[in-house]
């Protein structure tokens, strides 16, 4: 996701493969079955993820990270009306829920063109991971989108902060997996009106 890998490609295939070897030793591991779903979807399977994410969830029905992970394929899938109820669920089970799962709410509640919610989801993903460069990236696009300019601009000085060689070419190719990629396309357009290149 991050493209460090000299051929994600074959690192995704290999974690796919190992943790195939997991469920098949523990097929009632959901959170086995939650990470083969996040993989299948970032190989843009989203059948299979779909499935795989629905084992995890029959498997651990009040597990909160098997409803975030749930709601990860369903934002790669591009359904945020249906993710965002899943994490709902997801944060009132862990009222101590990690940054990602407030992300991927923000994610998707941006992709509703439910703006407000969308920054305080981000907000909260940077109250727990301040330096993390996704949540000001996000925060940054849905500040633009909603034409608080300079919002935007502050966001975009945080996100060359963390990382001063941040591109946008390199970002929208680590967002290939998501089913709908006019999605990467809105959200690279209102980071270059934030400045961002």
């Amino acid at each position: 996701m991050l493209g460090t890998s000299k051929s994600p490609q074959d690192s995704i295939e290999k974690a796919i493969g190992l943790v195939q070897q997991v469920i098949a030793q523990a097929d009632g591991l959901a959170a086995g079955h939650s990470l083969l779903g996040w993989l299948y979807a970032y190989r843009r399977e989203y059948d299979k993820a779909l499935a795989e994410a629905e084992r995890a969830m029959a498997l651990n029905p009040s597990g909160a990270d098997t409803y975030a992970w749930y709601g990860v394929v369903l934002t790669y899938a591009c359904q945020p009306e249906e993710a965002i109820p899943i994490f709902q669920k997801a944060l009132r089970l862990n009222p101590f829920a990690p940054a990602w799962y407030y992300l991927n709410f923000g994610i998707n509640l941006m992709n509703m063109r439910r703006f407000e919610e969308a920054v305080s989801a981000c907000r909260k993903a940077l109250q727990r991971s301040p330096d993390s460069i996704t949540p000001h990236v996000y925060l940054t696009a849905t500040y633009s989108m909603m034409g608080r300019e300079n919002e935007a601009r502050v966001e975009a000085a945080e996100v060359l902060r963390v990382n001063p060689k941040f591109s946008l070419d390199t970002w929208a190719r680590a967002r290939s997996f998501y089913k709908d990629q006019s999605v990467v396309e809105n959200i690279i357009v209102a980071l270059r009106k934030a400045g961002l290149k």
